[in-house]
Formats: C-alpha cells, structure tokens, sequence
C-alpha cells in the first residue's frame, strides 16, 4: 500500500509541474480545437504538431532565425537591384549578339 501513495504522490508532483508549466492548458486547447474542427484533419498528430507550435511561446532561438531571414531577405533584394545596374552599365559597354546584330 505505501508503494501505491508514493506512486499516487509522484503522479500528482507531476501534474502540478504539468499546470504550472502551462502544458495542461495548452493541450486541451489544442484538443478542443481538434475536436471543434467539422472536418477532421486526416492526420491527428500533425494538427496537434501544427496548432502547439503556434500556440507556444517563440524560443530566442526562432526569433533570432526570423530576424535573419528578414535580414537576409533585405539583403537579397539590395543585391537584385545592384545585380541589375550592374547588367545595365555592362549592356552599355558590352551589347549582346542579339543587340550588335540588330546594327
């Protein structure tokens, strides 16, 4: 029998550790999201992977990785707009067959 309350003891340590970390909440969200749906997702497990995502707090680690995408977005489009001018100053000096045909 005390095997049984130590058991009983650990199993409720567990769920207060489960409540105060929020993981409680967030999973009968999501569950009741799933079962909200009027169409049904064919895979369960991918909506509860999905809707827990977004559901969660955003670790340092995301926010820092969005940051340089958006860096690296901007980056991308300076580089287009330099890329073109380059194309444009190189057509000037250097027309293509198509172009030198044309003459």
């Amino acid at each position: 029998m005390a095997h049984y309350r130590a058991s009983e003891s650990k199993r409720e340590q567990f769920q207060r550790y489960l409540e105060k970390a929020g993981v409680l909440d967030s999973l009968t969200s999501v569950l009741v999201a799933l079962y909200e749906e009027t169409e049904k997702p064919n895979n369960a497990l991918d909506f509860l992977k999905q809707h827990l995502g977004v559901a969660g707090q955003e670790s340092a680690d995301t926010e820092a990785l969005q940051q340089d995408l958006r860096d690296m977005r901007q980056r991308c489009e300076l580089l287009a707009e330099e890329n073109k001018g380059l194309k444009n100053r190189l057509q000037r000096y250097e027309p293509t067959q198509e172009d030198g045909a044309a003459d």
